[in-house]
């Protein structure tokens, strides 16, 4: 149940996607004085090595940050993408791109000394390296770290004492319950805090939960009468390949998308001057596209 590694995906075009939007969403919530949580339900290790023995096995890295940024656009980088390019180079040095910051990593680089981040792991190893990457950072009280289902524990510290929060949400769907527990989350969470905000990150697979996510967490938002955004890239086709031998070649992820409710309203427009560049700057074939929504 508990053998999903991110370290194997991370930097892919999925991660480039999900990062942008985060660091975007920090970028604007930092820009009122009132202090902040953020809670990340499924941490992962922090940090990662993209020339380690996890990474280099599937080299996902080549199609998503490291294609990035070795692209040489027309046109300067959307502020957005340059953003979190700047971001990701700040944990490396000497032109080089061998750390990939997670989700925790650019959670703390953004927050400011009365501003809080909540992390949860389930993975025993996973967490214990968490625990030691943050240990790094010397944040004292600022971070803190529960070795628990995120789905269940981030209930108990909603709504913060301060009234504002960021949920993030990234778990593997390794597990196709993790799609119904999303939307059992966010609409337990809308409950307890409605005036949060939710980014929830999700595959598109040929799974008809992956597709029903989305729809779903729309719903709970307009019947919670909230603000939703929803935006996706695709880089390739979904379809499965056959070698000359007859043989299934399997496309790996394809797609992917981040669901917000009660999103920045600076966020559309960001994402509207990125997603055309992420196509094609990461496109992989003709099926290469974005989607932009939003409403409320």
């Amino acid at each position: 149940m508990l053998s999903y590694r991110h370290a194997f995906h991370a930097g892919n075009h999925a991660d480039v996607l999900k990062h942008t939007v985060l660091l975007a969403v920090l970028k604007h919530m930092v820009q009122k004085d009132t202090p902040f949580t953020v809670f990340d339900t499924h941490g992962g290790a922090g940090l990662y090595r993209l020339d380690g023995d996890y990474a280099q096995t599937s080299a996902e890295a080549a199609q998503g940050l490291l294609k990035l940024v070795a692209s040489q656009p027309a046109t300067p980088l959307a502020p957005a993408l340059q953003d979190y390019v700047d971001l990701v180079a700040s944990f490396n040095s000497g032109g080089q791109w061998k750390v990939y910051p997670g989700s925790p990593f650019i959670i703390q680089r953004q927050l400011r000394g009365r501003d809080k981040l909540k992390l949860f792991e389930l993975h025993p190893t996973d967490a214990k390296t968490l625990t030691a990457n943050i240990a790094q950072l010397e944040a004292g009280r600022q971070v803190a770290i529960a070795m628990e289902d995120g789905f269940e524990g981030v209930k108990k510290f909603l709504p913060p004492p301060s009234r504002r929060a960021l949920l993030f949400c990234d778990p593997s769907y390794e597990i196709k319950h993790d799609y119904a527990r999303v939307q059992a989350m966010v609409a337990d969470a809308l409950v307890r805090f409605a005036t949060g905000t939710y980014a929830v990150w999700y595959p598109l697979i040929p799974r008809p939960e992956a597709h029903d996510l989305p729809r779903k967490l729309k719903t709970l938002a307009v019947k919670a009468d909230k603000p939703w955004l929803e935006a996706s890239l695709t880089v390739k086709s979904s379809k499965l390949l056959h070698d000359d031998d007859g043989q299934t070649i399997r496309p790996g992820l394809p797609a992917s998308g981040m669901f917000l409710i009660n999103p920045p309203f600076t966020l559309k427009a960001a994402l509207k001057e990125a997603l055309p560049q992420l196509v094609t700057l990461l496109g992989q074939d003709q099926h290469a596209a974005y989607t932009l929504e939003s409403g409320g």
